[in-house]
């Protein structure tokens, strides 16, 4: 496709013909020459929004890109509603790329009941790549929202699922024919389905009504990253640790290819969660079959520590994620 906004008839076949989950709340639905959509609030509700990029990832790109906003909005103790798209694609990009990616996008909101409400498509020379920036919109009880600055002194740090998760799928991945040159195939294999552990809506649905003080997705930066920003939002001390995050041994194998260190990687997937009883909370999502555990809690120092036997070491805010050893 040469550049410019993408054509109307190929808007039609490619986009709009491949949305068709929608909800109730969401009055206007995305057509030709719409540049806003409508939604309807219930009495006593607020709305959340989040808006993150997708610019590093070819492969699953579009379900990145949905689950993503949805974790954000479900980690402010939002119901995911919709979202809306921009879409740049790089010159030459065929029509069956744009009608996948959004097909792809399509299947990620309808498993997670969320609508595409809307956005842009354009053929750029200023990428290289996809670039897919999405905002979501989610909804919530006016008093029942939950902020990352949340936590308080005394606080338990729960972790759910595994330390640099969506790194590991998107790596073996990318770098699939690498991998295989030291690692197994079953295992590299094994790495790319963690895609299906994208989503924390169900663990963050579940963390707002158990009581959670404060969420954090753990996305850029890993879990070290994650625990820095939310001692920082809520201005406590953490003491983490390491030996008790929860780590997958395909996510180590993979890291230790490319001299990666998986805690600081991005992982979404896996939530950070604040609350007064650690344990309470573990049950609760273990009896719905998700892995939890308790790895720290908040202190009323400005210390934000990791502790691994004998060495303790000093947090720090998150630099460059790891992730992005595997493009140098």
């Amino acid at each position: 496709m040469e550049i410019g906004k993408v054509p109307e008839n190929v808007l039609k076949r490619a986009v709009f013909k491949q949305i068709h989950h929608r909800r109730q709340e969401v009055l206007l639905p995305p057509g030709v020459g719409e540049d806003c959509s409508v939604v309807e609030a219930g009495e006593g509700e607020v709305f959340i929004f989040s808006v993150d990029p997708i610019t590093a990832v070819s492969k699953g790109a579009g379900k990145l890109a949905v689950h993503i906003t949805a974790n954000d909005l479900a980690s402010s103790g939002a119901e995911p509603i919709g979202l809306m798209s921009s879409i740049l694609l790089p010159p030459r990009t065929r029509e069956k790329k744009l009608r996948e990616l959004v097909q792809e996008m399509e299947l990620a909101c309808k498993e997670l009941n969320i609508e595409i409400m809307g956005g842009h498509t354009e053929i750029s020379d200023a990428v290289t790549r996809p670039v897919i920036t999405v905002t979501g919109i989610g909804k919530a009880k006016k008093d029942a929202f939950i902020s990352t600055s949340g936590l308080r002194p005394g606080d338990e740090l729960v972790m759910t699922k595994w330390a640099g998760l969506e790194g590991t799928a998107i790596i073996a991945a990318e770098k699939k024919e690498k991998l295989l040159e030291t690692l197994p195939a079953e295992l590299v294999d094994t790495a790319v389905s963690f895609y299906q552990y994208l989503s924390v809506v169900p663990e963050a649905s579940i963390a707002a009504k158990v009581g959670a003080s404060a969420m954090h997705d753990v996305t850029e930066g890993g879990i070290f990253g994650a625990l820095w920003e939310m001692g920082a939002a809520s201005n406590v001390g953490i003491t983490a640790e390491l030996m008790k995050i929860p780590i997958r041994q395909e996510t180590i194998e993979v890291c230790e290819v490319f001299d990666i260190n998986p805690y600081r990687m991005m992982s979404s997937g896996s939530l950070l969660i604040g609350c007064a009883n650690g344990n309470r909370m573990v049950r609760e999502l273990e009896k719905h079959g998700i892995l939890a555990a308790v790895i720290g809690r908040a202190t009323d120092t400005n210390d934000r520590i990791i502790e691994n036997t004998c060495e303790t070491r000093f947090l720090e805010p998150a630099g460059s994620d790891e992730l992005y050893k595997i493009y140098q």
